[in-house]
């Protein structure tokens, strides 16, 4: 079989072996498992590690966090934060402008392994073309949401946040929240490739915002060597982001710069060539 009819990262496994190509993406589930552990441990058996949700948090009865995307929303709807909140949203802010607002997508959110599966099982049925609409839509369904939080006085987006539907219905029963994944999984699946992650969702539009001060990044120190084989292409979340720095389109520096980049590390994994790799925003390259 050549390489064109072999599936997307064939010839890393072949290369480096199964570990090697699927290192990344282990931790992350790994630690998607963790975090929801974290919250599910206390509910579940009475182990208060983490109180509270992805919405707000107190780790060790010390710690505490809070999504900037929800106080926002709550801001708009005329709430007044406590200190603690105010705390935790700058302890946010900062652990996500060093490693990345978007690594809240693929390394945290419960979702995202829910759109994963199905986009595999997508390639797999090789189904193929779907629904055409602009990645820029999530900003709009983002400005809507702050807009109905506003006019409403209520932070509304929380009742249907996928992921908020997902955390409570593990705690307190799923309900009409397996309507909610199920919908988001099949519409993925069968509709459009990464549709709600890549298209619909106003978190990653809102983390995207914050992505794009972060100093950890995608890089390219061997982009030279690339040989255009695509399967970073097409294992990527959000395949914009790649092209400007792999062929250094008006004059792009190889690093990937785009916010929407959800630092997965999968295009790192399934390149035989080394020319992906983690670093820092401002560290020099070999490659230009």
């Amino acid at each position: 079989m050549t390489d064109k009819l072999q599936r997307p990262g064939a010839r890393a496994v072949a290369a480096n072996g199964w570990l090697a190509s699927y290192q990344w993406l282990l931790l992350r589930r790994i630690m998607q498992a963790v975090v929801l552990l974290l919250f599910l441990s206390g509910p579940w058996f009475g182990l208060w590690i983490v109180k509270g949700n992805l919405n707000y948090s107190y780790t060790l009865d010390v710690l505490p966090l809070t999504d900037p995307f929800l106080l926002l929303q709550a801001l708009l709807a005329g709430k007044t934060p406590e200190r603690n909140a105010l705390i935790g949203l700058a302890i946010v802010v900062l652990g996500y402008v060093v490693v990345g607002g978007r690594n809240f997508c693929s390394w945290v959110c419960p979702v995202n392994p829910v759109t994963d599966l199905a986009n595999w099982l997508r390639a797999r049925l090789g189904i193929r073309g779907g629904a055409h609409i602009s990645r820029a839509t999530r900003y709009w369904i983002l400005a809507a949401t702050l807009v109905v939080a506003t006019a409403t006085g209520t932070i509304a987006w929380e009742m249907v946040n996928p992921v908020s539907m997902l955390h409570r219905g593990l705690v307190f029963g799923m309900g009409f929240a397996w309507a909610v994944i199920v919908a988001v999984f099949l519409f993925d699946l069968f509709v459009m490739r990464h549709g709600w992650c890549g298209h619909f969702c106003p978190v990653g539009a809102f983390y995207s915002l914050i992505g794009r001060f972060s100093l950890l990044r995608i890089r390219l120190p061997a982009r030279a060597a690339c040989d255009d084989c695509m399967d970073c292409f097409a294992v990527c979340p959000e395949q914009q982001v790649i092209r400007p720095a792999l062929k250094g389109i008006a004059g792009a520096p190889p690093i990937i710069l785009d916010p929407n980049c959800t630092n997965c590390g999968r295009c790192i994994e399934v390149c035989t060539k080394d020319v992906f790799g983690f670093g820092w925003r401002t560290s020099s390259t070999e490659s230009k």
